[in-house]
């Protein structure tokens, strides 16, 4: 065979004989890299063990310690429990004693953890098998099935759910406080925002109840109380207009809180009282007085609107009118444009809702209430860890200042130029 065809051979034989071997070199390279970790493993609580007793065949005076040969054990790795031989050490007194590494490695929170987080990203208890990494076929393993898995996903979200239902508030320095409501399957869950002055958002609490009404509300603010929340002092509190919340934030905070009722909320309310060849001139006129920067001019602009459509559409001009002036409120404190516009609707807090949905669709068959809770909960704490602090936040620490000295829901330049008119 000459050179030329050698070559040509070696070069077509090469990549049937790469793969030929790709899978089973795969699975020979699991297998060693398991069977490596076991032995590393076995090394360590080697070394415990010699900690505790001394090394093998020494002469020991004052013994406190001895070995007591293997016994099997189950130890967490890769999201399911494996069955291996650890070894064991008696007291001189014959209690058992722990070893120190196997302690921490069999630890069944490791696994609590890795069945919950997969659960989150919306594996199925049913699939949860297929999301693990193969292991050598010597090892014996177990805590993979559907029911295992949804008992170990029960018990650290409710372990979750309560910690972080309780957890203190006196830290939070409150500036907004939105709320809004989260229907599940004939429940409803009321769920509370706050911003504080560093423009930091907090999911506050929740609360679940048959209605968005006063009383689930008011019971919910009364529980941020409890839980060390500030509500002495004055606060903007953003709705989406229903009168029951408006209620029970005015039972809880009397005038001390300055209310600002959603543009958006107040937009959809107004169209859907039009017809459709009416919707965009309403629409374009609603937008240019949320977007005026004075009070003033803005609430003239509402005025002038409501009463272009008291005759034909009464029912908008009546839907316009109710609130007006709360619709305004953020206008008296004169932020920049995109904090005012933050901080004039409940978008915010709708988009936390929001994740909470995302999850919520997941769940095949709502049990009862307390499932409600405890998935809402755990839904909170992951929108929590993608929070970012609000637009042009650097103005809030000027916003609270006036916030804090109002009167009335009147800042002190409103109050002097009213005045003077």
């Amino acid at each position: 065979m000459g050179k030329t065809a050698k070559k040509i051979v070696e070069t077509e034989a090469r990549p049937s004989i790469q793969l030929t071997l790709r899978m089973p070199v795969r699975g020979q390279l699991r297998e060693i890299a398991t069977s490596v970790g076991i032995e590393a493993l076995l090394a360590l609580l080697e070394e415990d063990r010699v900690a505790l007793c001394g090394p093998r065949y020494a002469r020991a005076e004052e013994r406190t310690a001895y070995r007591h040969g293997t016994t099997r054990g189950e130890l967490t790795l890769g999201g399911r429990r494996i069955s291996v031989a650890r070894p064991r050490v008696r007291s001189t007194s014959g209690a058992e004693l722990l070893l120190p590494t196997w302690e921490e490695l069999s630890s069944q929170d490791a696994l609590d953890e890795h069945a919950f987080e997969r659960m989150l990203v919306g594996v199925s208890t049913r699939k949860y098998v297929r999301t693990l990494e193969a292991l050598s076929s010597e090892l014996d393993s177990r805590g993979v099935s559907k029911s295992s898995v949804s008992r170990r996903f029960i018990a650290k979200a409710e372990a979750q759910a309560a910690a972080w239902l309780t957890r203190r508030l006196d830290k939070v320095d409150l500036a907004v406080l939105m709320i809004d409501g989260l229907h599940v399957e004939g429940h409803v869950i009321v769920v509370a925002l706050g911003i504080d002055t560093e423009g930091r958002k907090h999911v506050l609490g929740l609360r679940e109840g048959a209605t968005e009404n006063a009383v689930t509300c008011r019971e919910l603010l009364s529980d941020l109380q409890e839980r060390g929340l500030n509500t002495a002092r004055n606060v903007l509190v953003v709705l989406d207009g229903a009168k029951a919340l408006l209620r029970a934030v005015r039972d809880v905070f009397g005038s001390r809180a300055i209310v600002q009722r959603c543009q958006a909320h107040k937009t959809r309310n107004v169209l859907e009282h039009l017809p459709e060849q009416a919707r965009p001139s309403v629409r374009r006129a609603l937008q240019q007085a949320y977007s005026t920067e004075r009070y003033e001019t803005a609430l003239r602009l509402l005025q002038a609107l409501q009463g272009s459509l008291a005759r034909n559409h009464p029912g908008a001009a009546s839907s316009l009118r109710e609130g007006m002036e709360e619709t305004l409120a953020i206008k008296r404190y004169r932020l920049s444009e995109k904090l005012a516009r933050t901080l004039s609707t409940t978008n915010a807090i709708e988009n936390v809702v929001g994740t909470a949905r995302a999850v919520a669709r997941r769940v095949r068959r709502w049990i009862n209430g307390r499932m409600v809770v405890r998935w809402t909960a755990v839904a909170m704490i992951e929108a929590e860890k993608n929070f970012h602090r609000v637009r042009d936040h650097k103005q809030l620490t000027r916003f609270v200042q006036q916030l804090r000295a109002d009167r009335g829901g009147q800042s002190p330049s409103t109050r002097v130029a009213r005045a003077a008119a």
